[in-house]
């Protein structure tokens, strides 16, 4: 069984929503985490039990260097800042051996089992994908980074925590939504692994 996470508010619920439901219908064998980030979704996503599912509440989740972060940036911002805390959050409060974070606003039409496996010949402890952008958006890269956060998989091991703990490390430093000094977000740091 392969474990994920995500988190989303309730302005994303409907996408986080159709993610669930094209995991689901992939016949994927999986149990997912979701951070619910506001009190609606967490209301909703209790009233709906979704099969698989464990949700994660903020008063959970938000630690007092979250907290303080969360004063002090966007709405947009913070939600990026916590992509790596949460990845790291199931892995410290949760017996698995590995986590993939998924982006809320991913679609499945096949089982992500597929890349999974093919990471797991490889023997490596941390999975990133590449964003891939068509011809016409290839400047983007300079942006917001040749890596995307959409798909990630860490192993909870020496290594694995070694580069998620880095990682969330730069996104407490900086998370800006204004491109600065080769950062942008959560992801600009991938170009660095």
């Amino acid at each position: 069984m392969n474990v994920y996470c995500t988190l989303f508010d309730s302005n994303y619920l409907t996408r986080g929503l159709a993610m669930y439901q094209s995991l689901y219908d992939t016949g994927e064998d999986f149990y997912l985490y979701i951070f619910a980030f506001d009190e609606i979704a967490e209301k909703i996503l209790k009233r709906l039990a979704l099969p698989n599912v464990k949700i994660v509440s903020l008063k959970q989740f938000e630690s007092a260097e979250l907290l303080a972060l969360k004063e002090v940036r966007t709405r947009a911002e913070y939600c990026w800042t916590c992509t790596s805390f949460s990845i790291l959050y199931i892995l410290e409060h949760f017996n698995v051996l590995e986590v993939t974070y998924l982006d809320a606003d991913l679609f499945f039409f096949n089982r992500p089992s597929l890349l999974l496996d093919e990471f797991h010949k490889t023997g490596c402890d941390v999975l990133i994908t590449k964003h891939r952008y068509s011809p016409q958006y290839c400047y983007h890269e300079k942006t917001s980074g040749i890596y995307c956060v959409q798909f990630m998989t860490f192993k909870k091991n020496e290594n694995g925590l070694k580069v998620l703990r880095w990682w969330c490390d730069r996104c407490a430093e900086c998370c800006t939504s204004t491109p600065q000094d080769d950062k942008f977000g959560d992801q600009k740091y991938l170009d660095d692994w």
